[in-house]
This record gives structure tokens, sequence and C-alpha cells, in this order.
């Protein structure tokens, strides 16, 4: 029983973790993500 409480903690933190980053870090928006010097949205 220890062993799956521990478990669905780990995947919590690792869950808030990835949504952390994706949110922070790796999604932007169109327009940052598609302007270059050469095109604009």
């Amino acid at each position: 029983m220890k062993a799956i409480i521990t478990g669905i903690v780990i995947a919590v933190i690792v869950a808030v973790g990835a949504a952390y980053v994706l949110d922070t870090k790796v999604q932007q928006t169109a327009e940052v993500a598609f302007t270059t010097s050469g095109a604009r949205l």
C-alpha cells in the first residue's frame, strides 16, 4: 500500500513539473513562434 501511495505522489509531482515547463518554456504564441525578419503574421 505504501508503494502505491508513493507512486501516486511521484506521478503528481512529475505532472505538475511538466505542466510548469510546458506553460513557461515550451509553448509560445503564434506571433512569437512564426515571426521572422522576412515574414510577419
